[in-house]
């Protein structure tokens, strides 16, 4: 197929774009790289810079080629940051994924997969989360990803564009064959500061907390690798176009694994002390959120292969010391 990568340079983007090429897919990268990376992008894929704000020049990128699908990574992604700074988030997240809804419609690209997110769901009630779970999302940044599906809905129900909406929980690692060469930008997540820390980027990290419900009082996380997402976007990508209609999957390692268990892997394997200091915890930190992926591995045949510690922790680590030499 001929698939268009709405941000496409980006940590996440660049991985789903090498997973279409590897599949033998046809695919544009359409970025503004304000947080993408030209070292992200490959020779096999055409790119085209951009920003989702310019309707024109998104519309002409979506004529541009007689596109199958269309794939969307471009929302702004810092939960802490959508609490300070709704307005922005409001207007790439929400006004920018309209654009990218309205000029799929003029070009008559009938298909999308939208990078959802687990913080639609909010606070934990059970777990695992499944796809039932209530959603009630405690940041700006999960509300504007909840009101976007909300949005494809209505898109499918009217225009009949189908879209696949992947509700990821925490993705982490690079690629596993090591052929994406850019670091994340600003990273806010456990393993890329752990990361920056080991290296040298940081001084210290902090550990939110070491006194929570849980066997050893750091919070747990279900992280996913970002080889296992971009999968999951091909396999969502098969199953909208063979079924002729929406779905929306959690993507998640099933997984429980704790701060300091991350932490402890990441001085084994790096062979750095990480100076990760214990401070107060955060507000709105659930002690523990794990995934059920049943439904993907249902409908998609998926399910994560790279998520375990050792290859979330090695991949990155790799990525991060490739980049001092």
């Amino acid at each position: 197929m001929n698939i268009l990568i709405i941000g496409g340079a980006g940590y996440i983007g660049s991985h789903v774009v090498r997973e279409f090429l590897d599949q033998g897919h046809t695919v544009t990268v359409f970025d503004n790289l304000s947080s993408g990376l030209r070292e992200n992008l490959f020779p096999e894929a055409q790119f085209i810079h951009g920003s989702i704000m310019d309707y024109q020049a998104l519309l002409s990128a979506c004529k541009g080629e007689k596109f199958d699908a269309a794939v969307h990574l471009a929302a702004f992604k810092a939960a802490g940051e959508s609490m300070v700074k709704p307005e922005k988030y409001s207007l790439n997240n929400i006004n920018g994924t309209v654009h990218i809804l309205n000029a799929m419609v003029e070009a008559n690209i009938k298909r999308m997969v939208f990078s959802s997110s687990a913080a639609v769901y909010g606070e934990p009630e059970y777990l695992p989360m499944d796809e039932k779970h209530p959603t009630n999302p405690e940041n700006y940044y999960g509300f504007t990803k909840l009101e976007i599906e909300r949005f494809m809905y209505w898109y499918d129900a009217i225009h009949g564009l189908r879209c696949a909406m992947l509700r990821y929980f925490n993705a982490a690692g690079y690629d596993v064959k090591g052929r994406v060469a850019g670091l994340e930008q600003n990273p806010t997540n456990l393993i890329p500061v752990t990361m920056e820390t080991a290296i040298g980027m940081r001084r210290e990290m902090q550990i939110f907390g070491d006194d929570w419900d849980t066997p050893d009082g750091t919070c747990i996380r279900d992280y996913i690798h970002v080889n296992d997402l971009a999968s999951g976007h091909a396999a969502a990508l098969d199953y909208i176009t063979k079924n002729d209609k929406s779905l929306t999957v959690n993507l998640g390692s099933e997984n429980g694994t704790s701060v300091k268990e991350i932490v402890d892997a990441a001085r084994r394997i790096t062979g750095k002390p990480i100076n990760a200091p214990v401070s107060g915890r955060r507000a709105g930190d659930p002690a523990k959120v794990t995934a059920s992926s049943k439904l993907a591995q249902e409908l998609l045949g998926w399910k994560a292969k790279h998520s375990d510690v050792e290859t979330l922790i090695s991949t990155s680590w790799k990525a991060y010391t490739a980049h001092q030499k």
